[in-house]
C-alpha cells in the first residue's frame, strides 16, 4: 500500500476560507485596538477556555471565568485544542477553522475538509483527519503558534478508503492510522517515515479514538477491546464481555495506564455509561471496572489531571477522582447539579477539562461553569454563561 504525501500551503480565504495547494505570501495580522489584549500581552498568558454553544463559541478567562468574547459561528461546532497554547481548531461544515483565543478571533484560516474529524496533538505535531477522504494533514505545532493571517505549510498524507478515523505521528516519523472503508472500520496500520509498512491489525471492529501513553504507546478502542501499538508491534486486548465497546481513551504521556470508556450493553438507551476499562500499555492488560451504584458518565465527562489521576463528572453532579491503576474512586466533591443522559450525542450536557491543578466543569442545565481543585474539592471560581454550553477546550 503506497503512502502518498504532499506539502500543502494554506491562506486565509476572502470568501469562505479555501485550502490552496499553491504557495501564497503570508499576510500580516491586523493590530488589535489599544484597549484589547494581544497574544503578547501578559494579561493574555493565563488559561483560556473555548466553550461551544448552538451558534457560536465563547472565549472565557480561565482564572475569573468571565466571558471575554462571544464569536458567532455555525449551529453546531466541535472544539479541538491545537496544542500551541494559543489556538483551537473549530470543526465546521467548511473544515477545521482556526480560533485564536488570545486575540480573541475566529479567524478565516481554514483547512478545508468535507467531514472534519479528529484532531491529535503528539510529539510536537498537530494532526487533522478528514473523514470524507481519510486524508491526514500534519502541522508542526510550534509553527501554528506563530500563525498570523496564514497557516503554516503542512504535510498531507492522502487517504486510501474514506472512513471515520484518526491518525497519529510519532516522534521518529512513524505514521499510525486507522483502516476502514464505507462498510466499516477494522483496525490500524503503522508505516515508517519512508512509507514502509511496520505493522497492521484488522481485528478491531469499529475502531475509534486514540490515546498516547508513556513511551509513545498508542491505544485505540474497538467494539470488543483495544489495540496497543508499542515498539513496532500491535497487540490486541480483548474485552471481558462478548460486547465490550471502547470508544475513547483518556491518556497521559507520563503514565502507561490508560482509562477508557466502556459499554457492555449494545441495546442500552441513552449515552450514560457505568463501567470503565483500564489498560496497562506495559503489561498489555485490560480490566473492566464497574462504578458504584448511582454514578454514571458520558465520553465528555472524563479527563486526566497533571498528576495522572482520572477525574470524572458523574451524573450525580459530583467530581470523582479515580485511581487509573485500580479504578477505585479515591475522593468525590460536589460540583454541579445532578443531570440526565442526552437523547442525542450532539445535545449539550456537562463537559470537563483540566489545566495544571484546575478542573473545569460546565453545567448545561444552568448555563454555568465552575473551576475546582481536584485534590480538595475547593471551588476556585464560577461563572455564568450567556448561552447553553456544549463542548469545552482549555488552552494554556
Amino acid at each position: 500500500m503506497t503512502q502518498l504525501t504532499r506539502t500543502a500551503r494554506f491562506v486565509a480565504g476572502v470568501a469562505g476560507a479555501a485550502l490552496l495547494l499553491a504557495g501564497c505570501a503570508g499576510q500580516p495580522a491586523a493590530e488589535a485596538p489599544a484597549d484589547e489584549p494581544t497574544s503578547t500581552d501578559a494579561a493574555s498568558t493565563g488559561p483560556r477556555i473555548a466553550v461551544a454553544y448552538e451558534g457560536g463559541v465563547l472565549v472565557v478567562d480561565g482564572e475569573t471565568l468571565d466571558v471575554i468574547d462571544d464569536l458567532p459561528s455555525e449551529e453546531f461546532v466541535r472544539l479541538n485544542a491545537a496544542g500551541d497554547d494559543r489556538h483551537v481548531f473549530v470543526t465546521t461544515s467548511e473544515g477545521f477553522r482556526l480560533l485564536d483565543v488570545r486575540e480573541p478571533e475566529l479567524t478565516d484560516q481554514v483547512v478545508e475538509a468535507a467531514a472534519a474529524g479528529h484532531v491529535v496533538r503528539h510529539g510536537g505535531r498537530t494532526v487533522l483527519y478528514d473523514d470524507a477522504t481519510s486524508d491526514t494533514t500534519i502541522f508542526d505545532t510550534a509553527a501554528l503558534a506563530e500563525a498570523d493571517g496564514v497557516l503554516p505549510d503542512a504535510e498531507v498524507i492522502e487517504g486510501v478508503d474514506a472512513h471515520h478515523g484518526v491518525s497519529v505521528v510519532l516522534e521518529d516519523g512513524t505514521f499510525v492510522t486507522t483502516v476502514g472503508d464505507a462498510s466499516g472500520r477494522t483496525g490500524i496500520r503503522a508505516v515508517d517515515a519512508d512509507g514502509a509498512e511496520i505493522a497492521v491489525n484488522d481485528q478491531c471492529p469499529n475502531v475509534h479514538g486514540e490515546g498516547a501513553a508513556a513511551d509513545e504507546a498508542l491505544v485505540f478502542g474497538c467494539e470488543d477491546g483495544a489495540l496497543v501499538y508499542a515498539d513496532g508491534a500491535i497487540t490486541k486486548l480483548t474485552s471481558p464481555d462478548e460486547f465490550g465497546r471502547i470508544g475513547n481513551a483518556y491518556a497521559t504521556e507520563h503514565s502507561p495506564l490508560v482509562v477508557m470508556d466502556y459499554k457492555d450493553d449494545p441495546d442500552a438507551e441513552g449515552y450514560l455509561l457505568t463501567n470503565l476499562a483500564l489498560v496497562n500499555t506495559e503489561a498489555k492488560t485490560i480490566q473492566k471496572v464497574a462504578l458504584p451504584d448511582g454514578i454514571s458518565y458520558t465520553w465528555r465527562g472524563v479527563t486526566r489531571t497533571e498528576d495522572g489521576d482520572a477525574v470524572m463528572i458523574g451524573s450525580d453532579g459530583r467530581l470523582h477522582i479515580i485511581d487509573p491503576a485500580t479504578g477505585e474512586i479515591t475522593a468525590s466533591h460536589d460540583a454541579i447539579e445532578a443531570w440526565e443522559s442526552p437523547t442525542e450525542w450532539q445535545q449539550p450536557h456537562p463537559a470537563i477539562a483540566t489545566v495544571g491543578d484546575v478542573v473545569y466543569v460546565t453545567d448545561s442545565a444552568n448555563s454555568t461553569i465552575v473551576a475546582l481543585d481536584p485534590h480538595t474539592g475547593e471551588e476556585i471560581a464560577s461563572g455564568e454563561l450567556p448561552h447553553v454550553p456544549n463542548e469545552i477546550v482549555v488552552v494554556g
